[in-house]
């Protein structure tokens, strides 16, 4: 029966890949799962079993965990581009962010011109008999024109006067 339960628990990835028994306090059990070879695998490739194993072993158990993520990371890195590895792929990103950059600097350029030119434009404003305001940019009779911008009739309350046929004095309609 004793020989039963040491197959309870399937050896780690570094195990089964260095073809060794996973005993109970195995460095490498913790952070290479059975269902990760390849995770094992490409550190293993560049960094070598015996080095992963030296470092894990001098760091804070709080900081293995990063540490071998960073490592995967790498590996992974190295093994698609070889001479710069994880650099490479910063430097890529470096490159994105500053095109972004540049982008949004234009956009928001644009938008301030944009919101300076509304800022700027004279708004044309006629009050009919009925204490309405009609607004529009450019010329035009108070109907829209693309062109020149829109005409939207609203109501202008003023302090003295309520709805048009309303008079807030008497409480009814003029």
């Amino acid at each position: 029966m004793a020989s039963s339960s040491s197959y309870s628990n399937p050896p780690c990835a570094a195990c089964k890949f260095l073809r060794r028994k996973c005993l109970p306090g195995c460095i490498f059990a913790p952070y290479f799962p059975p269902e990760e070879p390849t995770k094992f695998a490409n550190v293993h490739k560049i960094f070598g079993a015996s080095n992963v194993s030296k470092l894990l072993n001098e760091i804070l158990p709080h900081q293995r965990e990063d540490a071998v993520n960073s490592l995967a990371y790498e590996a992974e890195a190295r093994l698609k581009d070889p001479v710069y590895g994880c650099v490479g792929a910063i430097s890529v990103l470096q490159r994105q962010v500053l095109q972004l950059q540049k982008e949004l600097d234009a956009t928001n350029a644009d938008l301030m011109r944009y919101t300076n030119l509304v800022m700027n434009t004279t708004h044309r404003r006629s009050f009919d008999g009925h204490n309405r305001v009609n607004v529009g940019y450019g010329g035009g009779s108070g109907s829209f024109d693309p062109n020149s911008g829109y005409a939207v009739p609203y109501y202008c309350p003023s302090w003295s006067n309520g709805p048009p046929g309303e008079n807030p004095e008497t409480g009814g309609d003029d």
